[in-house]
Formats: structure tokens, C-alpha cells, sequence
């Protein structure tokens, strides 16, 4: 394993998409007729890792699929980006993940998971992968996993001397544990997952303040929220500061946070500051805007690199 490896440790959920487009989503007891449909590969930790990799960093992957031709899809997109997966268990118990997809005709989408193999992470097979932890600049986690595998890895990478994020998606049901955020050193939630951590209502730019503040007081170091087409916030005890978002086309929202988070932890392993990390992760997520899909939408470095040289006044925090 060369020196670089585990620049970046991805622990999350990997699944396979099923994905339609609709005119409209349908309400309760309504049938629609779908306009197309594609399968392609997701999942929180999946999508983060591909999107790290692109972004040009070393990352490694920890989590679980099943022993079926879905799994055999996931590795083959993984390896074609790059990503380590020695630590990628095949379950022989459970099947790997899966989620529905509708997306609408102004992009926005509603999501169905059934997590089968992720649900099944747990702390052993974070310590299977202990190494890798140990010696990782930066750990991404998210919440498609089991809490208690969530916190181990946290938990470990901290004391290892690792940058942690928490992306906390989906939004949890219960509170999260005060030992996760003193475990992290940055949240990375959006407004509906602000909201559900906080109970404050984050659709304004005094709300999204607050909550990112109440996301200090439950023990976060500091909180960025993306906003969508109203850019992100980052909130740290020393003050807020605001960036806007790259303006866009919106095909279909999926994996536009995942797309940020990959590139923000790509910039963070290679040494650039936070402010130039957040720039970067806000025009992946943009990019990602741009094409169907999950896997497909998320943006190669160049891609990147050129929408930020482009949108150069769009790069600071405020």
C-alpha cells in the first residue's frame, strides 16, 4: 500500500439505484406513467467516495454489499474510479442496497432506501479496517449505516489525529449522541437535516444561522450547511460566514450533496484551507446538478476546476 493510501476513508452505505423519471410525483393511492428509467449506483458512502476520487484524492472505502449482481456493479464502478475497497465486506446474508428514485421536471426527487447489507455494518468491521483508519488524514461518514458503526469510526479516527466529517444523512429520527459531535471536527448537514438535529427552521438566512449555532451548542466544532441554490454557511464559534452558489441548470438534484462532501475531503486530505475546500466542494455540487443520476453527475477535478475558475468571485466566504 503506498504512502498516500487512506489519504481519504470513506465508511458509509453503497446500493444500486433505480431511477425513473416523472412529469410529477405521485400523491397517495395515484398511479403516473414514468417518462424513462435507469439503474445506476448510489448510496451515501458510495457516492462520496467516487466523487472524493474524481476530485483527484487516494480514498478508501469501509461498508458492505451483498453477495449479487448488484454488488458485482458497485466494484466494477469502483474500481473504474479508483477507489480502494479492501475493506468492502460481501454479506452472504443480506442483499446489497437498494433505493427508488423518482425525479420530477424541475429535478427535485424523492428517495426510497432499503439499506439490507448497510444495515448490517457494524463496529467490528470498523476496527477490521483499524489501520486504514489510524493512518487517514480525513474520515467521511454519513447516516445510511448503524449509529454504533458510525460513532466507532469517529470515534477511532479522532483519536487517530484524522479531520472527521459528519454528513448526517438521512436526518436521524433521534438525537445523536454527544460523543459523535465531540468526535468530529465539522457537520455538514442541509436544511431539512439542520432542521431535524436542531428543531430550528434553516429555510432563511436567519434560520440557517441559528441552526447552525444550535448545532454548536449540541457539540459540533463548527457546521456547514448547504443551502441549495442559496450556497452554503459555515458557522464556527468565531462568527458565520456565507458563500454563494454556482448558478446552474438543474437536471436532478441527486448526489449533489454527496458530490460536495467528496470534493470538500479531497481538498481537505491535500492540504488546502477550509475556505478553498468549500469552494470546491460548492462547484461539484453545482456540476452534479447538471447530469441524471448519481454515479454519472459526479464530476471529474478538471470539470471542477474549471467551473471555479469561471465563477472566481463566486470562491469566498463572507
Amino acid at each position: 500500500m503506498s504512502e498516500l493510501a487512506g489519504a481519504v476513508v470513506v465508511v458509509g452505505s453503497l446500493n444500486c439505484d433505480f431511477v425513473t423519471r416523472v412529469t410529477r410525483r405521485p400523491s397517495g393511492g395515484e398511479t403516473v406513467m414514468g417518462q424513462s428509467f435507469d439503474l445506476f449506483v448510489g448510496g451515501k458512502g458510495n457516492n462520496q467516495a467516487i466523487a472524493c476520487a474524481r476530485a483527484g484524492a487516494d480514498v478508501s472505502i469501509v461498508g458492505r454489499v451483498g453477495a449479487d449482481a448488484f454488488a458485482d456493479l458497485i466494484v466494477e464502478r469502483l474500481d473504474a474510479a479508483g477507489v480502494r475497497r479492501d475493506h468492502l465486506a460481501r454479506d452472504l446474508e443480506a442483499g446489497t442496497g437498494v433505493a427508488d428514485i423518482q425525479v420530477d421536471a424541475t429535478g427535485q426527487n424523492a428517495i426510497v432506501v432499503v439499506p439490507r447489507a448497510n444495515a448490517r455494518v457494524c463496529p467490528s468491521d470498523i476496527d477490521a479496517a483499524g489501520e486504514l483508519l489510524d493512518r487517514a488524514r480525513v474520515v467521511l461518514v454519513q447516516l445510511e449505516i448503524p449509529i454504533d458503526a458510525v460513532l466507532h469510526a469517529a470515534v477511532r479516527a479522532k483519536r487517530a489525529g484524522a479531520y472527521v466529517i459528519l454528513n448526517p444523512a438521512p436526518a436521524p429520527a433521534a438525537p445523536l449522541p454527544a460523543a459523535l459531535y465531540a468526535s468530529i471536527d465539522l457537520i455538514t448537514p442541509n436544511e431539512s437535516e439542520a432542521r431535524s438535529l436542531t428543531g430550528v427552521d434553516a429555510r432563511d438566512d436567519e434560520g440557517a444561522e441559528a441552526a447552525g449555532r444550535a448545532l454548536l451548542r449540541l457539540g459540533a466544532p463548527r457546521s456547514l450547511l448547504t443551502l441549495g441554490e442559496r450556497g452554503t454557511l459555515l458557522v464556527e464559534p468565531s462568527g458565520a460566514r456565507r458563500a454563494p452558489a454556482f448558478p446552474v441548470d438543474v437536471v436532478d438534484t441527486t448526489a449533489a450533496g454527496d458530490a460536495f462532501c467528496g470534493a470538500l475531503a479531497a481538498q481537505l486530505a491535500s492540504g488546502a484551507s477550509l475556505e478553498r475546500a468549500i469552494a470546491f466542494g460548492r462547484a461539484a455540487g453545482a456540476l452534479a446538478c447538471t447530469r441524471l443520476g448519481a454515479e454519472p453527475s459526479l464530476p471529474l477535478r478538471a470539470e471542477i476546476d474549471q467551473l471555479m475558475a469561471r465563477g472566481g468571485a463566486r470562491r469566498a466566504l463572507s
